[in-house]
């Protein structure tokens, strides 16, 4: 039975859509020109002038092989071409065709030198086609950035992007697989210098449009730079109002104090490494209490007034079946969890050599995603509830007309490419839990549809304000809505999230600039309704590469080299390898003459934590739940450490079947030796013991596989006898 004020509400919707008719058909009259704002050189875009790239099926693209392009990398990796070429010419570069076939969605290509790959988009073709068909159209061009922005095929050419990422350190304290980086791995340290950090933030705010008001620290580790505060601290001052760790939690769950000094230096966000609810679910990363680890990061980090976004790489039958697990937690703990970043894996770094079989075991795409929340919570329809993050651009480009013209910076605008990033809103009750997705109550098409008439039409900030209210009271389903929920909730979460109004402006949900206070935090905090925003990140790797996603990238790499695409740099033809190499601080042999070993967390040692205790709710039962096991049912190795193990195995034994001609003791004699070589294996090349090998930079001759044999160029390999060091 629903409340009276549903009933009340409804009434109120029925009248907001006569009035919607009344008010659109006045608003097309005499509308005005879009303005140039302070922060672009270029005038605001009318929804009708954004351009798109090509969408649908069949169409081709352009992509790479996934052999030559690592044959190209390594060549400049040896010296033998000039990294000119990657600017000049066309690398690796091939026609893909995006396509369906049996119910999905590939990528299929051909290369005439090194044959046919594919490899799935999507595993529904209706979710697939629902992103797209929504998609805005890309923000304004990319200007001022000829500096900054000159990469060849890999240049970023729309929009300004929405979070800048710069790596601090290529160092770790952890040996993770996945690891898209191959941290501690390759031979030397990469670590910005103060001057290179103060100059890479100085650079990305002379990019126009102004419009990037993020900024994360990643590495590598990045809280092990002795930079790491100054850097939050410096990011602040030069504008960036949300300053952001991807972060492994490990410093922050030491020690509280460290967590309070990085809130104090105005850290707002920690974008937490989170695999699973348990310490077997993160067994994978090899730290023996890892899910304490979290736990202890998370207290820390609340306490201290930095809020906490879990970031879940997905890898199918490793831990895709901690996708509801988390969400529970997510919906379990509202007050500490308001967002959530799940990453599907990119085959690189450590994995670029993946096999056929194992890509596609592993292989876990945005529709998965969707299909998990579904299927593991009850949560969501796929259609009806999955938006592109891209779709948020209707609302951001409409705060960009009532702030005006002479704002420092226009609103944060995650402008992507549909393929890239997906998301779902879901409102959940603090007090009682009760969560139910925003697109069940609110019509979000229709919705982004009224918007962007309100926003065409570039009226003052009353009448773009009295747009979007009746576009909202119109659109809104109070009867699907959530049991405690009001319109005016509705209402104030959108001025909350957007600063409509003048009196948002200044504070009246607690301020987000450089100079907020705890005071400003609590009031945020204090928010019955926790929007749950359920994202989902799909970064590109050599099989599904697509260029027309990495030129409208939205999280850049600051680097010595300009700002490049998140995908070019970590896939692609592999700019962090070659920048890295260029640009490097030092020989891991000289680093730790003159700075000693950091500690690493290895081979299942535990991180030393003064207390385990939490306030989090948890599912007591998939705390205790053992890992997931799909992959060892299947005979399919889990990372590329164990595909490792097995070559070597094979190598050993002269693969293939068993010799029927030996003895049974003989049998037995060289199954001997082979487990032997497996341990030695394990203990010396894949650091499963208290020793560490620490590879340097090089590759297999052909493969561009950073850090697997000695090239010519490197130095021999670097052992490190202890795991803490």
């Amino acid at each position: 039975m629903h409340k009276p004020i549903k009933f009340v509400e409804k009434g109120l919707s029925i009248a907001a859509n006569g009035a919607w008719v009344v008010f659109n058909n006045l608003n097309k009259i005499n509308q005005r020109p879009s303005f140039t704002p302070k922060w672009s050189d270029k005038p605001l875009l009318k929804s009708y002038e954004k351009t798109k790239p090509p969408l649908g099926w069949p169409r081709e693209t352009d992509s790479l092989c996934p052999t030559c392009t690592r044959e190209a990398r390594q060549a400049i990796l040896d010296g033998k071409k000039d990294v000119s070429v990657l600017l000049n010419e066309k690398v690796g570069e091939i026609k893909a065709t995006i396509l369906e076939r049996d119910g999905k969605i590939l990528m299929v290509k051909d290369c005439p030198l090194h044959g046919h790959f594919e490899d799935v988009m999507a595993i529904d073709t209706d979710f697939f086609k629902h992103l797209e068909d929504v998609f805005p159209g890309r923000d304004i061009g990319a200007h001022n950035d000829e500096k900054l922005h000159n990469h060849g095929s890999s240049t970023i050419k729309h929009g300004r992007g929405a979070v800048l990422t710069v790596d601090l350190t290529n160092r770790c304290n952890m040996m993770c697989d996945p690891c898209f980086m191959d941290a501690n791995q390759v031979g030397f340290v990469h670590e910005l210098s103060w001057d290179d950090i103060k100059t890479v933030l100085d650079n990305a705010i002379s990019i126009k449009p102004r419009r990037q008001m993020s900024v994360q620290f990643s590495g590598g580790e990045p809280t092990i730079s002795p930079y790491f505060l100054d850097a939050v601290r410096y990011a602040r001052k030069v504008g960036y109002n949300s300053v952001q760790a991807a972060t492994n939690g490990i410093e922050f769950a030491k020690d509280p104090e460290f967590a309070k000094k990085a809130a104090d230096a105005g850290l707002r966000y920690a974008y937490l490494q989170f695999d699973g609810i348990g310490n077997a679910a993160n067994s994978h990363r090899r730290v023996g209490n890892l899910f304490d680890v979290k736990l202890r990061a998370i207290e820390n980090l609340y306490a201290a007034g930095v809020d906490i976004v879990p970031v879940v790489t997905i890898v199918n039958g490793v831990n895709n079946e901690q996708v509801g697990r988390i969400i529970e937690f997510a919906l379990d703990n509202p007050k500490k969890i308001n967002f959530l970043s799940f990453q599907p894996v990119s085959f690189t770094g450590r994995d670029e050599e993946v096999t056929p079989e194992r890509r596609a075991a592993q292989r876990y795409t945005l529709s998965h995603l969707a299909h998990d929340v579904k299927n593991q919570t009850g949560i969501g329809e796929p259609v009806r509830d999955w938006f592109p993050i891209s779709f948020m651009g209707s609302f951001t480009d409409w705060a960009d007309v009532t702030h005006g013209a002479e704002k420092e910076f226009g609103q944060l605008t995650c402008g992507c490419h549909p393929n890239c990033g997906v998301g779902m809103a879901v409102m959940i009750d603090k007090e009682t839990k009760e969560a139910v997705p925003v697109t069940k109550f609110l019509r979000a098409e229709r919705l982004a549809r009224d918007i962007q008439q309100v926003t065409d039409a570039g009226r003052s900030r009353f009448w773009s304000n009295v747009g979007m209210a009746l576009s909202l009271v119109r659109n809104y389903d109070s009867f699907n809505s959530p049991t405690h929920f009001k319109l005016t909730d509705l209402l104030k979460k959108f001025d909350k999230t957007f600063g409509a109004t003048k009196s948002a402006e200044k504070g009246k949900y607690g301020r987000v600039e450089g100079d907020r206070t705890m005071d400003d935090i609590a009031k945020r905090r204090a928010d019955r309704w926790n929007f749950l925003f359920i994202a989902g990140m799909w970064f590109q790797d050599l099989f599904n590469y697509d260029f027309r996603r990495t030129e409208m990238c939205i999280i850049p790499y600051a680097t010595q080299q300009g700002e490049i695409s998140f995908c070019a740099y970590n896939t692609g033809i592999g700019w962090r390898n070659i920048i890295e190499k260029m640009h490097m601080t030092a020989t891991l042999t000289k680093w730790y003459e003159e700075h000693g070993r950091h500690e690493i967390f290895a081979g299942g040692k535990s991180v030393e934590l003064n207390s385990t205790a939490h306030s989090l709710k948890l599912n007591e039962e998939a705390v205790r739940a053992g890992a997931q096991t799909d992959l060892d049912d299947l005979g399919i190795a889990k990372n590329a450490r164990e595909e490792k193990m097995a070559a070597n195995a094979r190598k050993h034994s002269g693969g293939g079947a068993p010799d029927k001609t030996k003895t049974p003791e003989e049998l037995a004699a060289e199954a001997a030796r082979n487990a032997e070589m497996a341990k030695l294996y394990r203990q010396h090349v894949l650091k499963e013991q208290p020793t560490l090998t620490i590879q340097g930079l090089g590759g297999r001759r052909g493969t561009g596989a950073p850090g697997s044999t000695k090239s010519k160029a490197q130095e021999p390999s670097e052992v490190l006898h202890k795991p803490v060091v």
